[in-house]
């Protein structure tokens, strides 16, 4: 008997929910996939035109704080699954303005726990960050038992949301399984994070702002291998589980902007040193052996490959990249503007 076959996916038209959608619906025992978006500025539906040209896959506009849609959805699609993407997730944005952070993320992931207790789900995989951690000294890996010690608003969110679904499966036994990732990047990612970002603006041939002196450091993912990471933990792990997701694939942000101009042919010169974000975490790192002894999760994609690539896929979109910059200009005025 397959363990999952209905599935609710919540920030389906997101970057990494939209690649999940895809790799669920190459799975045999997925059987229908419902994808749940509320549609805000980083949500497009046209992340999920793959996915919508198939018969299984049908998407509902909805907020995760609306505990009474979610509860009618499960019982009227018999969902067995819910898979947790829904989140406000870019850091520069919370530390401006968290109050949607504490909505969406704590709020948010209390109503679809709720939802998904009422409606016995057999099966809840709830998607947080390597964030949750705070920073990590040099030669620290930190374990799924670290503590918790977030540092921006938006860490502070997903911690507060990592305790909810722990306390729903000690208290309800709700069958969740938490994962935790590193830096996700590939295709179709909202350009306010640093690889499309850079992308974006050496598109529109302007000067590539980076953080301070540049040595921040992070462990970077390709989203394909995350989703198989994920999809190996909805199949193999037992509830109440935590795994790291990462590819223990550290580089500076400096490093990463070098890649971009060497992959783009941009002039390493213009990159431009602005002042640094408040409270901004040195390095983040995780040990992730832990899901490669018990669910076999090895990431496969080596990082200069999947940077290229990445840039490729914007090339070939610079008109969406372009519209989404207009859309998001007054943002970045005020996020980079004073810098």
């Amino acid at each position: 008997m397959n363990k999952y076959s209905r599935i609710l996916v919540t920030g389906a038209a997101g970057f990494i929910g939209s690649h999940f959608v895809d790799r669920l619906l190459l799975d045999p025992p997925a059987e229908a996939v419902l994808g749940y978006d509320l549609f805000t500025y980083a949500g497009r539906r046209e992340n999920l035109e793959l996915a919508l040209e198939d018969k299984r896959f049908h998407l509902v506009t909805g907020d995760v704080r609306d505990t009474q849609n979610l509860r009618l959805l499960i019982s009227a699609e018999r969902i067995d699954t819910i898979c947790h993407f829904a989140a406000e997730t870019h850091v520069d944005r919370s530390i401006l303005g968290a109050r949607a952070f504490v909505e969406t993320n704590v709020e948010g992931t209390y109503s679809v726990l709720e939802a998904a207790k009422a409606g016995g789900v057999k099966n809840f995989l709830h998607v947080s960050t390597d964030e949750v951690y705070g920073p990590a000294p040099e030669g620290v890996l930190f374990t799924e038992d670290a503590p918790l010690r977030p540092t921006s608003p938006y860490a502070a969110t997903k911690a507060a949301a990592d305790l909810l679904v722990q306390s729903f499966v000690k208290t309800h036994g709700l069958p969740a399984v938490i994962v935790r990732g590193a830096n996700n990047f590939g295709p179709r990612q909202f350009p306010e994070k640093l690889i499309p970002f850079f992308i974006s603006r050496a598109l529109a041939g302007e000067d590539l702002p980076i953080y301070g002196d540049g040595q921040q450091r992070r462990d970077w993912i390709w989203v394909s291998d995350f989703c198989q990471g994920m999809l190996l933990a909805l199949q193999k792990a037992a509830p109440g589980s935590v795994y790291n997701l990462g590819a223990e694939n550290e580089w500076t942000n400096k490093q990463v902007a070098a890649l971009l101009c060497e992959a783009l042919d941009y002039p390493a010169g213009r990159l431009r040193h602005v002042s640094d974000r408040p409270g901004h975490d040195r390095r983040y790192a995780m040990d992730c052996s832990k899901a490669a002894e018990e669910l076999g999760f090895k990431p496969r994609r080596e990082f200069a490959d999947a940077i290229r690539q990445t840039v490729a896929w914007y090339k070939e979109r610079s008109a969406w990249a372009e519209q989404v910059r207009r859309e998001s200009a007054e943002y970045f005025e005020k996020n980079y503007g004073s810098r």
